[in-house]
Order: C-alpha cells, then structure tokens, then sequence
C-alpha cells in the first residue's frame, strides 16, 4: 500500500510538472540522416532565450501519467501508462520532455511555434481524452513506436489549450516532429483548433511559419546543388566563381525560421549516404555546426514571443544527435564541447521512477603532451 501511495505521488508530481514548467523561447532546427545500414540519425538544436538547465530524464515503461484537462490540473486530463520507455531532455531541470528517443527508435521533438499554434477548443465533459499541449511528446514516445502509429493515437486524442501559470497564464505554443525506426517523418501542428498530421517528405523541420508554407518555400531554391557551377563564359572569356561553393551559392545564412529550413534541407540532403549510423553521428554534429547560435548574435526583446515574455540572449542551449539502429542518444551542452552519451541497452527499462543525469560537467580535452 505505502509503494502504490509513493508510485501516485511521483505520478501526480511528473504530471504537475508537465503543466506547469515555463517553456519559453524554442528557435530549434532538426532534420534526418539515412545510414547504408538501415538506421537512421536524427539531429536537433535546442535555442532558448532564458537558460534551461536542461537535464536527460529517462521514463521507464508502466510509469502512470496524468493527463493534464482544460483546467491545466493533472488527472483531469487524459491518464496513461506508458508502455514504451524513453530518454530525453526535459527544461529547467524537470522531467519536461521537449526532445527523446523511446526504446522501438521513435524521436523527435517539440517546435516553438507561437504564432501558428492553436490547439483544440476542448469542452469541459471532454477534457478526460485531452492533454495538454507540453504533453504531446512525452504521450507521442511513451505510447507508440511508429508514425502511423501515432497518426492514429492522435486522431484519437485532443490536445487542449490549458494555461500554464508561470507561462504568464498562457498555453505553451508547439509544434512536433517526429521519426521512427523505418525513416517515416511526421510533423504534428494544431492550426487554428484543427489537427495537421503530415508526413514529412524532408525530415527537416523548424519553427514558425505552418510547415505547408516551408515545403511551399523550397521551389524558390531550386537552383541550389552542391555541384560545383562551371564558369560563366562570355564573348570567349571565361568569369569563374572566386572559390569553391558556387553550387549553393545563395543558400541562406540567417537565424529565421525559412532560412535554417532551406539549409538544413540540402545541408541533410547533400550528406553521403554510404556511411553507417554510427559515421553520420559525425555527420550530423557537422551539420548542426551550421545552427550554432553564438552568445550575443540573437538579442530578443520582452516583447517578442520567441523570448517567452523575457526578453534576453538567445544561444543554443544544447544539441542532441540520435542514432535509432544503435539506440544511443546523444547531447552536447552549450557550456562545452564535450558529447555525452546515453546508451538504451544499458538503461534500466522497467525501473520504477524516473531517472535524471545532470549534464553539467566540467569541459574536457585530450591531452597531446
């Protein structure tokens, strides 16, 4: 009796946590990497505008969660048991997933997307079939294991628009994407209180504006190749490019939402495909070296939503890079360069709580002499 008394409290807390943690400014990027051993290597930026503090929590499976309603209070809301467990980074310490990787080789993320997100107008006597928004990865990794998979649960379900009090009393604004084990992409959006379930023929995903818009936006790039352009000749005399890189001359370089689509998209799409999962990890922290934010490059305002109301310096808090063949999920803080490490066949999937690993290590280097 005093275990299952304990086992709802820790439940009542992980759910309380869900609802009431502030999310703020998310300008991350993610895409996917194909392997040649049939795996696939997922990576993701993670901006923020107020430090996170971010640490890896895992779930483990038959964890009770509870839903959390329209009135933003847990158990009013749609209660589960998860049957799959998961890996992932929660926000400011707390089991807050907003990125993972579960045991079948399902990941993915949350996206801020506050001036697109609108999520169901749900009715008070259907709040039991609804979660809120901050709970849709954690209910997406813990329940299932493909994309049709959750294309299905989610027709299922509702996402309401519950407020979270120290979100200045407002609902937490974001989009989702995901990947399984097989390669399918899927983008979960709330659009104006309707569900937009898409299956992501790129992989790639940003913030603002609707992903409709961004795969509409990748025709103004058609021109774009990683082939090296010939010389341009006129009247017999040749005018070269003044360097290597003409091919995707124009690729743009700016922190916006479209532009880190575009060139995460042929940044992705230009990787070699002969590699193992195991090589395009390293192909992946290369790529997300592009998405880097340096301290001081972003200067958000109070006023602006991706600063949650806060205002301050945004930076890239941490990145992540996964492998689902080899089931290693691995993350890189902003405070260094080292990469940690965390290994699924070597995690406790059936234990009774949930487990945090605290990433703040002190930077390390090989020493030569």
């Amino acid at each position: 009796m005093k275990q299952k008394i304990i086992k709802k409290i820790v439940a009542a807390s992980l759910a309380a946590t869900f609802a009431f943690s502030p999310l703020v400014s998310h300008a991350c990027t993610s895409f996917l990497l194909k392997a040649n051993d049939g795996g696939f290597v997922y990576g993701r930026t993670m901006e923020f505008g107020t430090p996170l503090n971010s640490k890896l929590a895992v779930t483990p499976r038959n964890y009770k969660a509870l839903g959390v309603g329209v009135d933003g209070k847990p158990g009013t809301g749609l209660n589960w048991t998860t049957k799959y467990a998961v890996a992932g980074m929660n926000a400011l310490g707390l089991p807050v997933l907003v990125d993972g990787m579960n045991e079948k080789g399902l990941v993915g993320g949350l996206l801020y997307a506050p001036n697109t997100a609108q999520y169901q107008d749900v009715a008070p006597a259907d709040s039991a079939n609804s979660i809120a928004s901050t709970q849709m990865l954690v209910y997406a990794l813990t329940n299932f294991a493909t994309i049709d998979e959750v294309i299905a649960g989610f027709k299922k379900i509702k996402v309401n628009r519950s407020v979270v009090p120290s979100f200045h009393n407002q609902t937490v604004t974001v989009r989702m994407t995901l990947h399984d084990a097989a390669g399918k992409s899927l983008v979960i959006e709330y659009s104006k209180g309707e569900l937009l379930a898409t299956v992501n023929p790129t992989g790639v995903m940003t913030n603002d504006p609707l992903f409709s818009e961004h795969l509409n936006n990748i025709g103004n790039y058609a021109n774009l190749t990683p082939v090296e352009k010939a010389p341009l000749v006129i009247n017999g005399t040749n005018y070269g490019p003044p360097s290597s890189g003409s091919g995707l001359h124009g690729l743009p370089g700016d922190y916006l939402s479209p532009s880190r689509f575009i060139r995460a998209l042929f940044l992705s799409k230009s990787a070699p495909t002969n590699l193992s999962s195991t090589q395009q990890t390293n192909t992946a922290w290369h790529i997300l070296g592009s998405f880097d934010i340096p301290p001081g490059a972003i200067s958000l305002s109070a006023s602006n939503p991706y600063g949650g109301g806060a205002g301050g310096v945004e930076t890239t808090e941490w990145s992540v890079v996964a492998d689902n063949k080899n089931m290693m999920y691995y993350v890189k803080m902003f405070a260094n360069t080292n990469v940690q490490a965390f290994d699924f066949k070597k995690a406790d999937m059936n234990a009774k709580e949930i487990k945090v690993y605290d990433l703040d290590r002190p930077q390390t280097y090989i020493q030569l002499n």
